[in-house]
Parts: structure tokens; C-alpha cells; sequence
């Protein structure tokens, strides 16, 4: 009979804070909380009917046992992985790795995803969301959209994708409250700006001649999400790409008060690995029919 197994979750708890002799750094690489690792090691303590740590007052060692454990422990995880390893890289990936910014993938992507799933439901979507140029991912990934040429690795290959425009947004009820009719209306109004877009209300002014208008105050955001959803919910106005508007438009859940003063934003291109997979051509197909109806 073979022998009784420790419950594997507790020995990858052990081996992480055994490698990094912290528990907060075990935790942070394994994705779960300080407790957790903490009640994994002493279920296994329990298991094993010895202490593997000496705990101090903001560290840990290991202990004689510890040591022991370790030392064969930590060798027979690897080999788990690397057995699991060699299996996977002889099945073929059906995945596609998806790198975007937050709020794209929120307002424009995410929303259009239910046609390709119902037209593709045999490959899998990982979405990977990330303010990072590309070329500083932290992830591998098969394709990535973002509005800048720049920044891109150098073995990509860079096609153009939407074109976009910034527009004033509002709710229906805040504008008819207090009506927009021209640029000077807006002083009456709070704007609702995001840091990711800084630079936008001042481009905008110069754009429709009026460089000295002020908003009535102004709230600020971390990400333009959240000012659009702030604009939903009647906070302000702001000035958001039509990419990112279509669905808040067409519902009437945003409104457009001055649709003929346009400001043109750069566009967004994708990149896509030169190892690219069919089931990511699949997706850049998606992509490119979803561009021409976005229009």
C-alpha cells in the first residue's frame, strides 16, 4: 500500500515560505492571503506531527524537520511540474491571449465578445488587462491593442485597428437640467476627468477655440472607466472616445449635447505575435468585422 499523501496545497504553502522563509512572500506568490498560508502549514504540521518552523516576531526558520521536508519536498513538487509541463506542451494551445487596457476591455471589447463565443466556442479567451506598454508585459500574450505605435516588442507585427474621436458625454438627465447648447454652457458643469486621459479637456478647448473655459469643478479618477461611470450616474460631464461610448450611446445611458465638435484621437492598432495560431488569425478576423460595423 503506498503511503498516506499530506495534502498537496499544504506542502506548496510549505515549500513557498520555505524558499522565501516569509509567509507574506509566500502568500504574494501564491495569490492567497497571509492566514491562508499560516492554517495550510499548521494543517500540514498537524499531518506530519512536527513543528517546521520556529516562528519569531516578524520571521520564521526552519526547523530541523523543516529542513528534512524541504530538502525532499521542494525536488518532488518540480518534478510534478515539470511532468504536467511536458504533457501540456504536447497538447495544442486552443487559447488566445488578449492584452488590452482596462476600459477597452470594458466598454468596447467585453460587450462584443458573446458574438465570438457563440461563433467560436471552442477556443478559450484569456483576457489580460494592463496599463503597460506591450513591450513591458509581464505576461506572454498573442495579441494586444493599444492607441500608440510606440512600445511595441520588435518581433510584432503592428496593423492599424480603430480610428476614434473624443466627444462631451453626459446623462440625459444632467443636460436637461442645465441644457448644453455651445462650449460656454459647460461652466455650469462639473468635469470628470481621468488621469490616464490628463491632457484631453485643454486639447479639447484649443480644438473648439474657447482655450479660457472653465468647468464649474472638476472630479478626478484613476481610470476613464470610472469616469464614464460616473457620467452615467449623472456626476459631470466628460469628454469620452466614441470607441468607448457606442453601447452607453445606443442604450441612452450617455448623451451627446455638442456632437459636432469633435476632437480626433490617435487610433488604436493591434499587435500580434509573429508565432500567431489559428485560433488567434481567428480572432483578428473577429476583430477586423467587428471594426467595420463599429463605424
Amino acid at each position: 500500500m503506498s503511503p498516506r499523501l499530506p495534502p498537496l496545497n499544504a506542502v506548496r504553502a510549505f515549500a513557498a515560505a520555505a524558499r522565501h522563509l516569509s509567509f507574506t512572500r509566500a502568500a504574494l506568490e501564491l495569490h492567497v492571503t497571509h492566514g491562508a498560508i499560516s492554517r495550510q502549514i499548521k494543517t500540514l504540521e498537524a499531518f506530519l506531527g512536527v513543528d517546521l518552523f520556529e516562528r519569531k516576531t516578524r520571521q520564521v526558520h526552519l526547523t530541523a524537520a523543516g529542513h528534512q521536508f524541504h530538502a525532499q519536498a521542494g525536488p518532488a513538487l518540480d518534478q510534478i511540474g515539470e511532468a504536467a509541463q511536458s504533457l501540456r506542451a504536447r497538447t495544442p494551445s486552443r487559447a488566445v491571449r488578449v492584452n488590452v487596457r482596462p476600459t477597452f476591455a470594458v466598454r468596447w471589447l467585453i460587450p462584443r465578445l458573446p458574438g465570438f463565443v457563440a461563433k467560436h466556442p471552442d477556443i478559450e479567451l484569456q483576457m489580460m488587462t494592463s496599463t503597460l506598454a506591450p513591450d513591458q508585459a509581464a505576461e506572454a500574450f498573442d495579441l494586444a491593442i493599444r492607441r500608440s505605435t510606440k512600445g511595441w516588442p520588435q518581433a510584432m507585427q503592428i496593423r492599424p485597428f480603430l480610428e476614434d474621436e473624443v466627444l462631451v458625454v453626459g446623462s440625459p438627465a444632467l443636460f436637461a437640467h442645465r441644457p448644453v447648447t455651445d462650449p460656454q454652457s459647460l461652466a455650469s458643469h462639473v468635469l470628470l476627468l481621468s488621469k490616464s486621459r490628463g491632457n484631453d479637456w485643454s486639447n479639447w478647448k484649443k480644438h473648439v477655440n474657447a482655450p479660457g473655459l472653465e468647468p464649474a469643478s472638476c472630479l478626478q479618477f484613476e481610470h476613464l472607466h470610472f469616469v464614464l461611470q460616473a457620467a452615467v450616474d449623472g456626476l459631470g460631464f466628460a469628454l469620452a472616445p466614441t470607441t468607448l461610448i457606442a453601447h452607453d450611446i445606443a442604450s441612452g445611458r450617455l448623451t451627446c449635447p455638442l456632437p459636432e465638435l469633435r476632437m480626433a484621437l490617435s487610433r488604436h492598432y493591434f499587435g500580434l505575435a509573429p508565432d500567431a495560431t489559428p485560433e488567434t488569425q481567428c480572432f483578428v478576423q473577429w476583430l477586423m468585422e467587428e471594426m467595420k460595423t463599429a463605424r
